[in-house]
């Protein structure tokens, strides 16, 4: 299971990294529509969410530390709100469907909250690693557990 642990954190990390690149692919589309983000929509709406719930279901199996596996459900939490940040930057504007300052503001929350899921991400992977890998020679860091002494 703890391979499947890092495997799941891995492709997470494809899935987020690719969600970034499908971001500007709709930003760059022209003419631009509603459908210029559809693949940005489903890979942030189906594809993330399952690798999410894989990887806390993997880190739970391969009895990772109640924290990592609490670090691994997070992911699906931010995409949570990243959703409704979504939601909330589309439904703010004026009467002429312009963008509002509120809007914009909502949007680039957006975008910080998917920085901060990468980063949670790669530090579940990296703990995913520590907990699934032989120790290299030297490493002594790698060696301590949660609850170990140092």
């Amino acid at each position: 299971m703890r391979k499947a642990f890092v495997v799941s954190a891995a492709l997470l990390l494809v899935a987020f990294a690719l969600q970034f690149i499908l971001a500007a692919v709709g930003a760059f589309t022209k003419p631009s529509g509603d459908d210029a983000y559809a693949l940005h929509s489903v890979n942030g709406m189906a594809v993330i969410p399952v690798l999410s719930l894989l990887t806390a279901l993997f880190a739970a199996l391969a009895k990772a530390p109640g924290r990592l596996v609490g670090l691994a459900v997070l992911p699906l939490g931010l995409v949570v709100v990243q959703a409704l940040l979504a939601m909330l930057a589309n439904a703010s504007t004026d009467a002429a469907g312009v963008s509002t300052a509120i809007g914009l503001t909502l949007g680039g929350l957006h975008a910080l909250n998917g920085i901060i899921a990468v980063h949670v991400v790669v530090g579940v992977l990296r703990a995913a690693r520590r907990l699934g890998g032989p120790v290299p020679l030297g490493d002594t860091r790698a060696a301590v557990r949660e609850g170990e002494p140092a």
